[in-house]
């Protein structure tokens, strides 16, 4: 079927946000209709992996002392930034001087002391339990 994938992106366009199209079906990309379709594990690991390398790239570049810090520091801290969003992370500034301080009982006591700790406590143990590991 040469030409296809040409005649679909002409025809479907390349949205890359979610939107409705005129049958009322949550649509992305090039007509995908994400509410019969959906993805398949495949693609959803493909997208995890596309958004964990975004999330280190971040990170990088915002606090690159970051990787001088345990493994588990850093996990912590990819794994926040992947549910809250970069700017959330570096409103965390006790947090984060705790880490560079290298005192990571006070770095998880801050981040356990937050909105996003109340919202999420079961994932805030289990994210700030990888300081203990430092």
């Amino acid at each position: 079927m040469e030409g296809l994938r040409e005649d679909l992106i002409a025809d479907e366009g390349i949205r890359l946000k979610p939107y409705l199209c005129p049958a009322g079906k949550t649509t992305i990309g090039v007509g995908r209709n994400l509410d019969d379709v959906g993805i398949t594990e495949d693609e959803a690991m493909e997208m995890l992996e596309n958004d964990i390398e975004r999330v280190k790239s971040q990170l990088a570049k915002a606090l690159p002392w970051l990787e001088t810090k345990p493994p588990g520091v850093q996990r912590a801290i990819g794994n926040m930034t992947f549910q809250m969003g970069l700017g959330a992370v570096l409103k965390f500034k006790k947090m984060l001087a705790a880490i560079q301080a290298r005192d990571y009982n006070a770095a998880r006591r801050e981040a356990l002391d937050s909105a996003w700790a109340k919202q999420t406590p079961q994932r805030a143990k289990r994210v700030t339990d990888l300081f203990k590991e430092a």
